[in-house]
C-alpha cells in the first residue's frame, strides 16, 4: 500500500478523471439511449408476446368450449336420427306384421272356403252313393218278393256286407 501512495501522481489522476467524465458523457449521449431503447423494445416485445400468448390461451379455451358444444350437438343429432330410425323400423315391422296377418287371414278364408266346397261335394257324392245304394237295395228287395221279415233282414245284411262306401 505504501508503494501505491508513493507512485500516486495527482496530474495523472486528474487526467484519468477528466477522461472518465468525458467517456461517461459520450456514453450518456450516444450509447445510453440506444441501450435503453433496445431494453424498452425488448420489454415491449416480451409484454406483447405474453399478451398474445394469453389471447391464444383464451381463444383456445373458446375453441374447446365451441368444440364441446359441437360434440354435444352432434350427439343430440345422432340420438334424434337413431330415434327416428327406430321409429321407422318399428313402423315397417308393424306394417309387415299387419300385411302378413291380412294375407294369412285371406289364405285361411280361402282354405276354409275350399274345405267347405270339398265337404259339400263329398256330401253330395255320399248322398248320391246312398241314393244309388238305396235304389239298388230297393230293386233287390222288390225283385225278390220275400214272404217273411227274417228273410228280408238277412238279404239286407248280406247286401250291406258286399257294398263298401268308398
Amino acid at each position: 500500500m505504501e508503494t501505491l501512495l508513493n507512485d500516486f501522481s495527482p496530474g495523472l489522476f486528474v487526467m484519468q478523471l477528466v477522461i472518465l467524465i468525458i467517456l461517461l458523457f459520450l456514453m450518456k449521449k450516444f450509447a445510453w439511449k440506444p441501450i435503453l431503447n433496445s431494453l424498452e423494445e425488448r420489454e415491449t416485445g416480451i409484454e406483447s408476446a405474453l399478451a398474445s400468448a394469453e389471447n391464444a390461451r383464451k381463444e383456445m379455451q373458446n375453441l374447446q368450449a365451441d368444440n364441446a358444444a359441437l360434440v354435444k350437438e352432434a350427439r343430440a343429432e345422432r340420438d334424434a336420427i337413431m330415434k327416428d330410425a327406430r321409429e321407422i323400423r318399428d313402423n315397417m315391422i308393424a306394417e309387415a306384421k299387419e300385411d302378413a296377418k291380412e294375407v294369412t287371414s285371406k289364405l285361411i278364408e280361402s282354405a276354409q272356403a275350399s274345405i267347405q266346397q270339398e265337404k259339400q261335394a263329398a256330401l253330395a257324392e255320399i248322398k248320391k252313393s246312398v241314393a244309388e245304394l238305396s235304389i239298388g237295395i230297393a230293386e233287390s228287395v222288390i225283385k225278390k218278393e220275400l214272404s217273411n221279415k227274417a228273410d228280408q233282414l238277412e238279404l239286407v245284411e248280406g247286401i250291406l256286407k258286399d257294398v263298401t262306401l268308398n
